[in-house]
């Protein structure tokens, strides 16, 4: 699979039919094809080297990727999360020197460049060129951060493999229509959402974010979703664990009908957990746990129907290989990234993830926690913090979770409730709840209210939803210094 050999399947396809779909916006194969090889020529003539999109979802910001892949042009897809200084540091590290936007951004010397029926401006500058590994076609940037995100350098065919081993191990679902839930700069979206359907030849969904209730960097709404999903027919989409855990206890609430349509609801990019699997079936949503990363090309592993182990992140896709070092580090191999802006030394062939997990006897991945994040009590034990937090989120009060106490005599955590209204009665019983199932060394002493729900543009959690501990923990210092230190209290 390549991005000529994607173009050929498009423009094979029968004309009138569209294969990116939006509000009046839509494209058939031939057209899309036409619109990619259009502004794929205007790059040359303008020699574009490193081009940055900053756009809203829609059928432009799938023209621009594809185009900049037939250019031979290195894309670099800005989050609109970013906040100016990080996204100045992107656009200054990977050398870019055009931007396509929909108003001309500061810098650069912009002109009308219409794109699949959106009023863009492509914006061009004189730009010293970065230190990128050779082969580069894409730079995504990991989550922004309070610091400077770091550029991840992917090859086309790494990401076109990632794409054909998912189209493969999703063949049997005879997927139709994908629905675009997330930023199309989210890499799992742009391969797993964008490359993988149109190879398979499903049409794809592609709606403004604020039509599936996304808005600003963290703010999500599911009704407007579920109301997506049953419009367009939806035959899958991918969520992140936070939309997932909104989503199914909207419906709950709602008493909204199952939709015999929707066969894959993918989850990842956090921790989800066996709990929120079954809160999402019982939903009426098949919710199915994956998991990857940006330096390996997004996503590795997948729990599918007739292949599912909830609580596990399911086996292996075709495209990759897994396994688990002496010290439990999970590693990767067959799709890597060429290595990172500004430090071009390619990686070795397996990934060290960071990732602490094991492979059962069956080839289910099972993820315990992050290899750095381990907290080392005052007693010595060694508590994962990602496993105390997933069986707090397990608990319906509570939507995000934190846990400290790296050489603290007990654990304590932030939290932030599921809905509006809750108090911390409500807090502490499912605290003990999930302390029920804990054993002694891993449960919850104490705990404080968060100040606001962990978000991308308060330097609080990544895109897609890993907490900044960090960040956290100073916000809350005081707060933390302060809470009393008390006999646990654990449900029966």
């Amino acid at each position: 699979m390549s991005c000529e050999a994607l173009l050929a399947r498009l423009a094979a396809r029968p004309r009138g039919v569209d294969v990116l779909v939006a509000p009046g916006n839509g494209l058939d194969g031939p057209a899309l094809v036409a619109a990619v090889e259009h502004l794929a020529e205007h790059l040359g003539q303008s020699r574009v080297r490193v081009l940055a999109t900053l756009l809203d979802n829609g059928p432009a910001w799938v023209v621009a990727d594809l185009a900049a892949l037939r250019a031979g042009v290195v894309h670099v897809p800005l989050p609109a999360f970013f906040t100016p200084a990080q996204r100045e540091h992107a656009l200054e590290v990977a050398g870019v020197d055009a931007v396509l936007a929909p108003i001309p951004l500061p810098g650069f010397e912009a002109s009308p460049c219409p794109v699949a029926g959106a009023a863009l401006h492509l914006g061009v500058r004189s730009a010293a060129a970065a230190s990128l590994p050779a082969g580069t076609a894409k730079v995504t940037f990991t989550s922004g951060t309070t610091g400077a995100p770091k550029g991840v350098c992917l090859s086309g065919p790494a990401m076109f493999a990632v794409a054909r081993g998912l189209a493969d191990a999703l063949a049997p679902l005879a997927i139709e229509r994908h629905l675009v839930a997330l930023p199309l700069p989210v890499l799992l979206e742009n391969l797993a959402g964008v490359y993988a359907p149109l190879w398979h030849g499903a049409s794809v969904v592609v709606p403004p974010l604020a039509a599936v209730g996304l808005a600003g960097s963290s703010s999500f709404d599911p009704a407007p979703l579920d109301a997506m999903v049953r419009h367009e027919r939806a035959n899958s989409l991918i969520t992140l664990p936070q939309m997932l855990r909104a989503w199914a206890h909207w419906r709950i609430a709602a008493g909204a009908p199952a939709n015999a349509r929707l066969r894959l609801v993918a989850v990842g990019g956090a921790a989800v957990g066996k709990a929120l699997i079954a809160q999402a079936r019982a939903a009426g949503l098949p919710a199915y746990e994956g998991y990857g990363l940006s330096e390996g090309a997004s996503v590795q592993t997948l729990n599918l129907p007739g292949a599912d182990r909830p609580g596990s992140v399911g086996r292996a896709l075709p495209h990759a290989k897994i396994r688990v070092a002496a010290d439990a580090e999970i590693e990767i191999a067959g799709t890597p990234m060429l290595g990172y802006v500004g430090d071009p030394s390619p990686p070795g062939e397996w990934w060290p993830t960071g990732d602490l997990g094991e492979v059962d006897a069956d080839g289910f991945v099972h993820v315990r926690g992050r290899k750095k994040h381990v907290l080392i009590t005052g007693f010595g034990r060694n508590v994962s913090p990602e496993w105390v937090e997933t069986a707090l989120r397990s608990l319906p009060p509570i939507a995000q979770s934190v846990v400290f106490g790296d050489g603290a005599p007990a654990l304590s955590a932030v939290l932030w409730p599921s809905r509006a209204g809750l108090d911390d009665a409500a807090l502490d019983a499912a605290v003990a709840a999930a302390n029920a199932e804990l054993p002694d060394y891993a449960r919850v002493a104490h705990w404080v209210r968060a100040r606001a729900p962990f978000a991308p543009a308060a330097g609080t959690c990544t895109a897609n939803g890993r907490p900044l501990r960090d960040a956290i923990e100073r916000i809350h210092a005081a707060e933390l210094a302060a809470a009393p230190t008390r006999e646990i209290d654990v449900i029966q």
